[in-house]
């Protein structure tokens, strides 16, 4: 069973004989324990072209001190990552394997480096005698086993305890070290630094296309959104929070990149990439859409008064949810574990190493850009103008519900081509969002509708009240209608002429 840890810690040198200084000095730091000197012996996995190391990711197998065992790290943030831990095996635990699955995909990995440490650990103490922080100096001999190279070196780590969050004590401690002339180190990990020192640092990949044409920034952009694709696949798989809406975001904004720029990028290639996106983005849709739709109606319940909620609506929305939201939490892994979302990883990775650039990939980025850009909100204006010409009703719902989809890629074009068109297309994406938004709350109500509707069925045929389905029912209908009322002048905001012709100069 493989269980989850918040690292919190900063690295530092330990140069030229330093000796730690004083740190009861510290402020909150009543005393310091020394807990004794612990060896540990690590081989940190990789495959053969370091693609963990890259992203900044460490499988390692360790033996000695507290926690031996296997440990792959994710980094969260500067000084911080979270630390999956499963227990000691001779083969990688497959609970561990699956989160490197996007990343790893067909490839084995293999010892990569072999660390040796011999840690000194000292506990720093509150007055109450509460952990704070564990500071360990740490002397590492390193072998990389794929060149053969070998470095030594001394380090200092400060880690908070576990159970917080607060970093303000490893800020002082990290005054207290500087004014001892220990510095912080350039070294994110220990396996990077072993990689770096050996000369096996992985090098970050190189984005076709000359500097300032459309085929650069179009590319830079797909990257980006590649690079969250696979990220976030591990991130789903913990069951982190919105993980699976920021991948679907991911899917859905690659492929509009892929319809927006078609004059940079071969459609050739792009469309069936395309259809791989809409695929996935389908899979984990079922997920989220489960889980808002839930949240939805529970809010529409806490509003109605107790006078109003007639029969056991908590218990059998509860039940309603229950009976789907397992089975599209098991949807959206099944995708994630299947060979076809590999694939599409694999072809993502061949797009990017060989791009079907087109001949206005060659041009000056700001003006393809901005051409692709109108377009986009051209195609969402025509389809805005015509649902709100329609009569209220199934065929208007239908046309806001298009409009919506063309507000997402309008936006989404608008985003890509902020770093090239800078603030107009930040401006426009703005607007753009707050039409989306709009439209999204009616599609929201729109769907909210046909799920009280079949609610209210069961809860009839089960001889219950259906009364307070059918107010939420009519209150769906009239939070429809208000943004309805609202569109026309969010719709003038977007298309002011005055963005359209900064985007056009």
């Amino acid at each position: 069973m493989a269980e989850t840890k918040r690292e919190i810690e900063r690295k530092y040198e330990a140069t030229g004989g330093t000796g730690l200084p004083d740190l009861t000095r510290v402020p909150g730091v009543a005393s310091v324990v020394d807990d004794g000197v612990m060896e540990l012996d690590a081989v940190y996995y990789d495959t053969p072209d370091l693609r963990l190391a890259a992203d900044g990711l460490t499988l390692r197998r360790r033996t000695g001190g507290s926690d031996a065992g296997w440990h792959v790290k994710f980094p969260v943030a500067v000084g911080v990552r979270d630390e999956i831990r499963a227990p000691l095996s001779d083969t990688l635990p497959g609970a561990l394997a699956g989160l490197l699955r996007s990343r790893v995909r067909h490839a084995e990995v293999a010892p990569a480096v072999h660390l040796h440490s011999s840690r000194d650990v000292r506990h720093l103490l509150a007055a109450d005698g509460t952990l704070l922080a564990e500071l360990s100096v740490d002397t590492v001999h390193a072998e990389n086993l794929l060149g053969g190279g070998e470095a030594s070196w001394t380090e200092i780590e400060v880690e908070l305890a576990d159970g917080t969050d607060d970093e303000t004590i490893l800020d002082a401690i990290g005054k207290r070290l500087k004014k001892a002339g220990i510095v912080p180190s350039e070294a994110p990990s220990k396996l990077a630094r072993a990689l770096e020192e050996t000369g096996a640092a992985p090098r970050p990949p190189a984005t076709p296309g000359k500097p300032g044409t459309a085929g650069a920034a179009v590319l830079g952009y797909v990257r980006e959104q590649v690079e969250a694709i696979v990220a976030l696949d591990p991130a789903v798989r913990r069951d982190l929070p919105d993980a699976v809406h920021q991948l679907r975001v991911a899917c859905r904004r690659l492929r509009s990149a892929f319809k927006t720029y078609r004059a940079v990028l071969d459609r050739d290639v792009t469309d069936p990439l395309g259809e791989e996106l809409k695929w996935l983005a389908g899979e984990l849709g079922a997920a989220r859409d489960q889980e808002v739709l839930a949240e939805r109606l529970s809010t529409r319940i806490d509003e109605v008064p107790k006078t109003l909620r007639l029969g056991p609506v908590r218990a059998r929305l509860r039940i309603w949810a229950a009976a789907r939201g397992g089975a599209a939490r098991h949807r959206a892994l099944d995708a994630l574990d299947s060979a076809r979302h590999l694939a599409l990883l694999d072809a993502l990775d061949t797009l990017l190493a060989d791009p079907p650039l087109r001949g206005a990939a060659k041009r000056d980025a700001r003006k393809v850009l901005a051409r692709a850009v109108l377009k986009d909100h051209d195609r969402l204006a025509g389809r805005v103008e015509h649902a709100l010409a329609l009569d209220p009703g199934h065929d208007r719902d239908l046309a806001l519900h298009a409009a919506r989809k063309a507000a997402k890629r309008a936006r989404y074009a608008a985003d890509a081509a902020r770093p090239t068109l800078g603030k107009p297309a930040k401006k426009l994406a703005k607007r753009v969002k707050a039409v989306q938004s709009l439209l999204g709350e009616h599609q929201d109500a729109v769907v909210a509708r046909a799920t009280l509707r079949e609610l209210a069925v069961q809860a009839h045929a089960a001889g219950e009240s259906a009364f307070t389905w059918g107010l939420l029912h009519g209150r769906e209908e009239a939070a429809a209608a208000e943004t309805e009322r609202e569109l026309p002048s969010a719709w003038a905001r977007a298309s002011a002429p005055k963005i359209r012709a900064a985007l056009s100069h």
